[in-house]
Formats: structure tokens, sequence, C-alpha cells
């Protein structure tokens, strides 16, 4: 594939994967690509580990469907992201971000708005609104055919020194690299970030992982090949628009 089309195909994958064993050469691509990614003095600070067990990844599945659950119950997932979510397609092309949550139950369909906002605590709970994403990300998860997680050597993520915000940018172009193949590969990816969000979550998966003290556990994907016919989750979103390059770029100076 083109690396202008992989750019601009490029998606993250919220339906499930098809049930297919990802293949030894799929797999030894990947870690290929990743592991040409730039990096500080070529440094190289990252580690990877693919996780295949179907029982450590249904381990991994339910700290993150819990992990979703906890922070819509206690406020926090609202409190942090509610500025991103959009409803309709006047607010999509009125702001060109966010994520546009499109898909959900009917019945959920008028109270969308006050379900998804800081104040929604009650209506979440009644309508469960929470436990039905968490479950959704469980089984995402728990039918991944594989999980890819990096870790940094904390010789160089130390915090306050610039060392470790070149990690992090090694680390983006990693991931980025990670995206691209996936996507030339017919395979989708998308990011476990909820058990982060949580630190005793997140220690979990790092125990599990069995991690060394030396590495930091920085973030975790599932992965898989893809079928665009795949059924959406029972509350779902795109996220395809882009601001212009107007908007977006400055020649010369700031304006």
């Amino acid at each position: 594939m083109d690396v202008f089309d992989a750019i601009l195909n490029r998606r993250t994958t919220n339906t499930a994967f098809i049930d297919k064993k990802v293949s030894e050469e799929d797999i030894n691509t990947l870690i290929k690509m990743a592991s040409f990614a730039p990096s500080h003095f070529n440094c190289q600070p990252w580690r990877f580990i693919i996780i295949e067990d179907k029982e450590l990844i249904k381990k991994i599945a339910k700290i993150g469907g819990d992990s979703m659950t906890q922070l819509m119950d206690d406020g926090r997932f609202w409190k942090q992201y509610r500025k991103y979510f959009r409803f309709d397609d006047d607010e999509i092309e009125k702001t060109k971000d966010g994520i546009h949550i499109d898909h959900m139950p009917a019945f959920l369909k008028p109270f969308a708005k006050q379900i998804f906002s800081e104040a929604g605590g009650k209506i979440i709970s009644r309508f469960r609104v929470s436990r039905i994403l968490g479950n959704d990300e469980e089984k995402l998860v728990a039918d991944s055919p594989i999980l890819f997680a990096i870790a940094l050597t904390k010789d160089e993520y130390k915090k306050e020194e610039l060392s470790r915000f070149y990690s992090v940018i090694s680390m983006g172009a990693v991931i980025q690299n990670l995206w691209l193949s996936t996507t030339a590969l017919g395979m989708g990816m998308q990011f476990i970030s909820t058990p982060g969000e949580i630190p005793e979550q997140w220690e979990k998966i790092v125990n599990l992982l069995e991690v060394p003290d030396t590495y930091e556990l920085a973030a975790v994907f599932r992965m898989g090949y893809v079928d665009k016919n795949m059924k959406r989750p029972t509350i779902d979103w795109k996220s395809s628009q882009r601001k212009s390059p107007e908007e977006l770029s400055f020649r010369n100076r700031w304006k």
C-alpha cells in the first residue's frame, strides 16, 4: 500500500476483529516496522510484548472493562472528555474535531446529550450506560487475536528530564508505524486506554505481563484482521472529520 493511502485510510478499529489467528509473518512484520521508528541517538528505548495467550488476554480484557465502568461511575470520564463529544452533523460541521456518537440503542437517543454530560450520573445509572460500555470493551479486547504492549526503559523515561520527552516522541513514531503497518496488512488496531487512567488497574496489567522494574509499561493495543461488515458496538462513534489545512497551519509566523 502506498504510504499516503495508508495514512488517509488509517482508522481506529472500534469493532470486533474477524476470528482469524494473526500469522507469524505478520507479527514479525509488525515488530520489524515498529523497530524502525526513529529514536533519540538511536537509543531504541522501547521493548514490545506480543500477547497471544487467550487466558491472559481475557484477564486484561476484564481489567479494561472494569476500568471503563469505574471511570464513568465516578465521573472522571465525563469531566475529562465531555468537551470532545459531538451528537449531530451540525456540531461536526462546526468544530471538525471530537467524536461523533452516532450509534446507540434507540431508547437512549432522546437522552444522548444528558447521558454524555457531567451531570448525567443518574441517567447513566438508570440506563446502565457505564456497564454497557464496560461490557463492550471487555468483549472487544477478549476476542482480539493479539495484544501489542509497549514498554519504555527507565534509563531514558525519566521524570523531569528531556530524555522522557524524547522517549515519548519515539514511542509516538512506533505507534504510527504500527498503525500504518496494520492498515497495509488488512488489520486494525485500537488503544486499550482506560486501565491507564486508574493506576491500580494499570499495575494489575504490569504484573500480569511481568514487566521488570527497569521498564515502564506505556501502552497496550489490541490488533487483528478487519472486516468492514463487522457489527458495531452497542454505543459507538466516528471520528474521521478533520480541520482544514488552513485552520491548522501557518507560514513563517503564527498567523
